[in-house]
């Protein structure tokens, strides 16, 4: 097993999650298997508790494990399925450790953070590298180990000596160490300065790891005599300089990482036996993907109605996979966060500015997303954003939370069932047409949701546009978080009214695909498919959304859910959307002939 450490410096947040997802990103494209291991010092077991402002979004797995959410970047760069051990915190390493020590595994010893806990480190680390990720059930190759925060931290210092000590372990050809660090250019000089990644090199070199590979993120191209200053100054050459500026999408940063070198790199350094050199058409997918998403000209605009919308990455899954149903679309998306409690009427008028604004906001939009969330802070802004949208036959797609407001708005102005609530917001409501699941809430809050992958199955005979979405199938499996429920009290009377439950779970008693009849596109779901989106694979009810609010969803159906030849991949696959509806080729001619037939017209008549 390989092993790439990717290390942060100066500032948190410089991009180590889309670097360490562009190194496997590249590797893979190589032909090596690769997996991932973010390890974050909190002492939190895990993401579950965090709010959104804390920390941005919670990450969900297959197995239900609540993760950082640069395991979604992983997951969407290398398409991979990671496990909840593929995350790493202090609290998981102490609570395994401590563990050992209540059953008596250290007898008459005293535990202590070296060796006990910088052992269970990298022990963890060696049995997580091993573990297949890809669908073929291969053993990875390269394991990339991201470690969370800066070094220097104290919470992150038990980690960097357990890497120290792990080097030696694994042996020098097995470990390589890649520092991240910011180079700043401040306005008063204009030039690049790099005494802070000096300083975080040499203080990353005291702790005794020493980087192999230092990569400068910047606003703007560094040059080669900043390159020159950074070789000499932190121990490495040039070569092993990598400069990654801000690019017009996260998709160039493997094409700029691949154009330094960096493969051939690691098959150096690493001793990979890549075969060099590289195909003509290395990286294609990414290089057509990258350039299809700077030459997009159209503009979908979408309203996302949330709680959290202060900090983007409290969305940044919801966000993707908008972005990656607007690329295959052939549009750019242009996202636009509203705090659902500007939209509700006492905000009218405690800050009349800001509620008008909202609403100017959701009117202009082309589609309306409202995703999920927890407490009741802002759910009547989302029940006001999903009444607009059903009168105004505006498209939108709710998920989770959005679903359950979906649900209360419909039960008040068409079933007029007055107060309709939920539970979590009101717990003495009259009518509770959305109710906790006890299972799922036994007083602990941490990992006690409905998570993970579980199978929805489309009801029989249903007239659904998602099931078209989805390929026509029996049933799907995406990924769940939520402790509240449709109450099934009141599915009957719902459905009789127009608002259909097409997927339920096994059972047949919790609600999880909701859509209303007569509306261009008005549907929820009760899972979360973003979390299973990925670039060239958009997820349905996104692509739907998006197709929807650009007025092309019935010529997407009646083609067979097929786009147009213009988003047809060189790799043929049609952005994703459905790798069984891919384009033959009598229909790549047929297009061929109809597109050379109009430009023979256009000559004739001289409009070309």
């Amino acid at each position: 097993m390989k092993y790439i450490l990717v290390t942060g410096g100066v500032i948190s947040g410089v991009g180590k999650g889309v670097i360490a997802s562009s190194f496997g990103t590249i590797l893979k494209s190589c032909g090596i298997h690769v997996t991932s291991i973010k390890i974050d010092p909190y002492i939190n077991i895990d993401a579950g508790t965090f709010s959104p402002y804390e920390h941005g979004e919670v990450y969900v797995l297959d197995d239900g494990g609540e993760v950082d959410l640069d395991l979604g970047n992983y997951e969407r760069f290398l398409d991979i399925t990671l496990h909840r051990d593929n995350n790493i915190t202090t609290g998981k390493i102490y609570q395994h450790v401590i563990s050992k020590e209540r059953r008596g595994d250290y007898l008459g010893k005293t535990v202590q953070v070296v060796p006990h806990i910088t052992d269970a480190v990298q022990e963890w680390v060696e049995k997580v590298s091993s573990e297949p990720v890809s669908e073929d059930g291969r053993t990875p190759e390269v394991c990339i180990v991201e470690l969370g925060g800066t070094i220097g931290d104290i919470e992150g210092m038990p980690f960097v000596e357990a890497f120290r000590q792990f080097q030696f372990r694994v042996k020098r050809e097995n470990f390589c160490c890649a520092h991240v660090s910011l180079v700043p250019q401040p306005r008063s000089t204009g030039e690049h300065k790099t005494k802070p990644t000096q300083a975080s090199v040499r203080e990353l070199r005291g702790l005794g790891l020493s980087p192999d590979l230092i990569v400068c993120r910047s606003e703007k191209p560094i040059g080669q005599s900043v390159k020159e200053k950074i070789s000499n100054f932190c121990h490495v050459s040039t070569e092993q300089v990598i400069c990654i500026h801000d690019c017009s999408s996260i998709y160039r940063v493997p094409i700029l990482m691949e154009s330094q070198g960096i493969s051939e790199f690691f098959n150096e350094r690493l001793q990979l036996k890549i075969e060099m050199p590289r195909p003509r058409r290395f990286m294609q997918k990414w290089s057509d993907l990258a350039d299809r998403y700077d030459n997009l000209r159209k503009e979908v605009k979408i309203a996302l109605v949330g709680k959290y919308t202060k900090l983007e990455d409290s969305y940044a899954s919801v966000a993707k996979a908008l972005q990656h149903a607007a690329i295959a679309a052939g549009h750019k998306l242009n996202l636009k966060y509203i705090e659902a409690s500007d939209l509700e009427k006492d905000t009218k008028l405690s800050d009349p500015v800001a509620y008008h604004e909202a609403w100017q906001q959701l009117c202009k939009c082309d589609g309306v997303i409202v995703p999920g969330g927890f407490g009741k802070r802002g759910i009547e802004g989302k029940i006001e954003a999903c009444d607009w949208c059903r009168k105004t036959m505006k498209p939108m797609l709710g998920i989770c939370l959005g679903l359950q407001a979906a649900v209360i708005e419909f039960s008040r102005h068409i079933l007029e069932l007055e107060n309709a609530n939920s539970t979590e917001i009101d717990p003495e409501t009259k009518h509770p047409v959305v109710v906790d699941m006890p299972e799922h809430n036994p007083g602990n809050m941490g990992g006690t949701m409905r998570l993970g992958k579980r199978r929805t199955v489309f009801q029989p005979n249903a007239k659904s546009v998602l099931k078209i979405l989805y390929g026509k199938v029996d049933y799907i499996q995406e990924r769940h978080r939520h402790r509240y429920e449709v109450n099934p009290s009141y599915v009957e009377k719902l459905e009789a009214a127009g608002l259909k439950f097409i997927g339920r779970d096994e059972s047949g008693e919790r609600m999880e695909m909701m859509e209303l009849e007569g509306h261009p596109y008005y549907v929820a779901t009760q899972f979360h498919p973003e979390y299973l989106s990925r670039p060239l694979t958009p997820s349905p009810p996104y692509l739907g959304l998006i197709l929807a609010s650009i007025g092309k969803l019935s010529s997407f159906i009646s083609r067979g859910c097929r786009l147009s030849p213009r988003q047809y991949h060189s790799d043929g696959d049609y952005s994703g959307v459905n790798r069984s509806k891919i384009m033959n080729e009598d229909d790549l001619v047929t297009a061929a002939k109809e597109k050379l037939t109009c430009l023979t017209q256009a000559v004739a008549n001289g409009s070309l």
